[in-house]
């Protein structure tokens, strides 16, 4: 059997020993934690496109980040998923597993010395878990816990596709599919399927919408909620790019405080 090669990560607690996690530790007080889910993304895009992209996104932002970097930790691979159950291959979990695990897992890093924790959401539908395990975790660790779905750069994203209500495994995922992992993105099953609705307060792209819960199934046949056939690698890279700067300012501005000044800043 061949030796690995490969290099530990300085940044990766799942690669550290437990000397090199107590030295990171007592230098870093701020942990990324990916969270994605097994579910379809249409006809064209891998089950994994959610794990994979948190978790992508989760150690560039690691790699890019100042001295002490965040420590990334394992990525927790499965979801909320049960709006995708029709189509074979997805695997969920549920809304109670989820944010019972996440405030599990931020409890014990928390004893070990984190006071930042990051959760990096790759699947809208993990959101409401995840809000409630980051109250938790701050409940009862009192340390800054929060979940980034994209928010740190959605209105960026917003500038560079052309598809409006692009929810799922449309141009933008496919785009940043064909960025990174080309080999498994099958252009030619690609096809679209936008969704429309008359009245703005269900339309995802409106300023006024309302967080509304649907089966995939009955809005797709196909389960894509978007349109692929607008996507392109160029596309991708430009959104990993923002995507990744607009993250790692966010992680820097907040491994630079202390959880004092956090709770205690005023404007």
């Amino acid at each position: 059997m061949a030796e690995r090669t490969k290099e530990r990560s300085p940044y990766r607690l799942a690669e550290m020993t437990w000397p090199a996690a107590q030295d990171r530790l007592d230098r870093s007080d701020t942990a990324l934690l990916p969270v994605g889910a097994l579910e379809q993304h249409g006809p064209h895009l891998p089950l994994d496109t959610d794990s994979w992209d948190a978790e992508y996104l989760a150690t560039q932002v690691a790699e890019r980040c100042s001295d002490p970097r965040p420590i990334v930790l394992p990525l927790i691979p499965y979801g909320v998923s049960y709006h995708h159950q029709a189509f074979p291959g997805t695997l969920s979990i549920t809304p109670q597993t989820l944010s019972a695990l996440v405030h599990e897992i931020g409890m014990g890093a928390a004893r070990h010395g984190i006071r930042k924790l990051i959760i990096i959401n790759g699947h809208g539908g993990n959101l409401p878990a995840l809000q409630f395990a980051a109250q938790t975790i701050n409940r009862d660790a009192k340390i800054f816990t929060c979940v980034d779905t994209g928010e740190s750069s959605d209105a960026d994203v917003a500038l560079i596709v052309q598809t409006a209500d692009d929810v799922h495994a449309g141009e933008i995922e496919t785009s940043t599919a064909l960025a990174t992992r080309p080999d498994l993105v099958d252009m030619s099953a690609a096809e679209r399927l936008v969704t429309r609705f008359e009245t703005q307060y269900l339309r995802p792209s409106s300023a006024r919408s309302i967080p509304w819960f649907s089966h995939t199934e009955p809005l797709s046949p196909s389960g894509v909620l978007g349109d692929p056939t607008k996507a392109d690698s160029e596309k991708g890279r430009r959104i990993w790019k923002v995507q990744i700067e607009r993250l790692v300012e966010f992680v820097e501005t907040i491994k630079g405080v202390s959880l004092a000044e956090i709770h205690d800043r005023r404007i």
